[in-house]
């Protein structure tokens, strides 16, 4: 039987108005060191946002969690920060910062496989 794995994550969030530290969680960021696992997903309610804050720019906040996507994967267009090696970006994306959108602190687990425990705590925690 194969043993458990420890994963690290953070819940994305957007924090329309930092100033008020209230958020709207939409996403999540896995890390699983064992498994060559680091991603990132995300849902974004247009609806609820604008509920939230009717300021905020949709297509930016769109722009901006998509490159949280792309850094995750070290995809082509991710910038100097993709090139790190996958530690350094889930460090880099959870690091603690002051802007719209912004992540939980870091909470530890063990999973089986990390891509289904990305998924069931999305559906947990931001869906």
């Amino acid at each position: 039987m194969q043993g458990k794995f420890l994963f690290e994550y953070a819940v994305i969030r957007v924090m329309p108005r930092v100033e008020r530290e209230e958020f709207i969680n939409v996403g999540i960021i896995l890390f699983c060191a064992k498994q060559k696992f680091l991603k990132s997903i995300f849902v974004l309610d247009e609806e609820r946002i604008k509920a939230f804050s009717a300021e905020v720019d949709i297509d930016e906040l769109k722009e901006n969690l998509a490159a949280f996507e792309r850094i995750s994967v070290a995809a082509k267009g991710s910038g100097p920060i993709g090139q790190y090696d996958q530690a350094s970006r889930f460090r880099w994306l959870t690091a603690t910062r002051s802007t719209v959108v912004q992540c939980s602190k870091v909470h530890p687990g063990f999973c089986d496989d990390a891509g289904d425990t990305l998924l069931r705590l999305h559906q947990e925690l931001v869906l």
